[in-house]
């Protein structure tokens, strides 16, 4: 298969981050809707503000998590990075494929709970079992999904666990083996 250029790779690049972007800031700013819980003042403020997560995390934070999953296979697809040749690839990877299914099975059906039951019981909702439930597994869930979204931005900015297997030529061992001179 043909491989990308520099300019390729550019572009992919500035998709990916774009993606990431989104991926991120909806992460952020859902986080910080479900933290602002606590200023619902009526049923529908409630309501709205479930609607909001609910909107947040369908229109911004799933796109921006299938961007980011899309753009990085053809990332490693169609550069020479690959797929397995450096271990913080290989580990974004297990990290974005845990975010996108934790979210999809885990956080999602709070979120998109939430606006149901909030319609149904107004602020009344905030003494459900299962309304509660809900908030509080977004909330431990959410600052989760972000941590590890931060620690994937790390991981591709600093790169840590560059190469694989490369062997590292031990230099006291290579002084010892040399003849000495006077």
């Amino acid at each position: 298969m043909t491989k990308f250029g520099p300019r390729g790779m550019k572009v992919l690049k500035f998709i990916h981050l774009l993606f990431a972007g989104l991926w991120i800031g909806g992460a952020v700013g859902l986080n910080l809707l479900i933290v602002g819980l606590q200023v619902a003042e009526n049923d529908g403020e409630l309501h709205g503000f479930n609607l909001a997560c609910k909107f947040l995390d369908d229109a911004v934070v799933i796109p921006g998590a299938v961007g980011c999953l899309a753009s990085g296979f053809l990332i490693c697809l169609l550069t020479n990075w690959g797929f397995f040749k450096h271990r913080w690839v290989v580990v974004k990877w297990i990290l974005t494929v845990f975010c996108i299914l934790f979210g999809t099975f885990q956080l999602g059906p709070t979120v998109n709970d939430q606006p149901l039951i909030s319609q149904e019981e107004g602020l009344a909702a905030l003494a459900n079992p299962a309304y509660l439930d809900n908030y509080h597994a977004s909330l431990a869930g959410g600052a989760v999904q972000v941590l590890l979204i931060l620690f994937m931005f790390y991981l591709s900015v600093f790169k840590p666990l560059k190469g694989r297997g490369r062997k590292m030529a031990s230099k006291p061992e290579q002084a010892e083996s040399a003849p000495k001179k006077i």
